[in-house]
């Protein structure tokens, strides 16, 4: 899988852009607030439908104008597909794929797999347990149709059954009694889809953090739950719920629920979130964002794109090498301010971008 070529209009800092990729390597280099970023964040959002940066598709609209056209022209093993998205300024947005114009932000996933590693994902492993649930739900949505809907499901009965609890003292147990069979039905397929997938980060992770690190750290990820027994969950879920009903009628709030969980991230048995130093921390993210290349890869049959958001210059020359002699096989785009750090390391099947004020010329 690798994309052909990228169109922008109004987006952003971009009156107008059109770009044919390599389907190798792309380096776009340039000061920062150039519009380097911008770049892989439309390519993102043609990816899940969103922007990592904001939950506002408004604020992806040149500021003059009234709306904006991202396109992509996505080269796969199976048949190409062409992603169009239009964002309009009143909130309002229309996906197309081949033309097609798409009802459910579901029939977009998989279309275009990408892979981002940016500064702020150091918040997986920095931050509180829902940037780790949500690096997990994202990954599992972009491979699994089934996960998206269980996960959207699961968030509406959780909406609906937290909105009961907040307006009435004496809400009767049976309505109560439906909503946790709904939520474990819903979430008891969302935990052993989250478990499969931390099953699978730690036994790819597991040999590219050795190999990242020459054999010195040993990273082992682990999925915090409530439920003790997977094979179990729903009739478990239902129990728990029960069992925390007096609780969540005190706080008025669900209090368990794969809402609440958490993954934790392990080197050399220390917990790297409290313990690690900031090369461990970057360190890990750089294992996680890898092993779900490889992950995207087992289960697609293709890998995914991989977009690399100024994070050279965060990283050490070692881990700077692993990252550029992993990229041969997929394509990869990078942001950089120079290219001076990294050019011995780049194979000659490489093109390279100078962006200037929303404007891109080939170097």
């Amino acid at each position: 899988m690798y994309i052909k070529y990228l169109k922008l209009k109004n987006y952003r800092n971009y009156d107008e852009l059109h770009i044919e990729l390599n389907p190798k390597v792309n380096v776009f280099i340039g000061l920062n607030a150039q519009g380097k970023t911008n770049i892989l964040e439309s390519i993102y959002y043609c990816s899940i439908g969103r922007s990592h940066r904001t939950n506002k598709d408004k604020e992806l609209i040149k500021w003059d104008k009234s709306d904006t056209l991202i396109s992509v022209y996505v080269s796969k093993e199976r048949l190409d597909k062409k992603i169009d998205v239009k964002i309009f300024k009143e909130g309002k947005k229309g996906i197309n794929i081949n033309s097609i114009k798409v009802s459910k932000i579901s029939e977009l996933m998989g279309i275009l797999n990408v892979v981002m590693f940016s500064p702020e994902d150091l918040k997986i492993v920095k931050e509180s347990p829902s940037f780790r649930r949500r690096f997990l739900d994202i990954e599992l949505c972009k491979l699994n149709k089934k996960y998206y809907y269980n996960l959207v499901q699961y968030n509406k009965v959780l909406e609906e059954r937290n909105a009961s609890l907040k307006k009435w003292a004496n809400i009767k147990n049976d309505i109560l009694d439906v909503y946790d069979q709904q939520m474990a039905g819903y979430g008891s397929y969302i935990i052993r889809e989250r478990y499969n997938y931390i099953e699978k980060l730690k036994i790819i992770g597991s040999k590219i953090h050795k190999e990242i690190t020459s054999d010195i750290e040993e990273i082992n990820f682990e999925y915090v739950t409530s439920v003790k027994d997977i094979i179990q969950c729903n009739e478990e879920l239902i129990k728990n719920l029960l069992y925390n009903r007096k609780k969540d009628f005190e706080r008025k709030t669900t209090s368990l629920g794969p809402h609440r969980d958490d993954f934790s991230i392990k080197i050399n048995g220390v917990d790297t979130r409290i313990f690690g130093s900031q090369g461990q921390q970057r360190t890990s993210v750089l294992t996680i964002k890898f092993a779900s290349l490889e992950i995207i890869k087992e289960l697609t049959g293709e890998y995914p794109v991989l977009l690399l958001d100024d994070v050279l210059s965060e990283l050490d020359t070692k881990r700077q090498k692993y990252i550029l002699k992993s990229i041969n096989s997929l394509q990869t785009i990078i942001t950089c301010t120079g290219i001076s750090d990294i050019k011995d390391y780049l194979e000659s099947d490489t093109e390279i971008y100078k962006v200037s004020n929303g404007i891109v010329e080939k170097c």
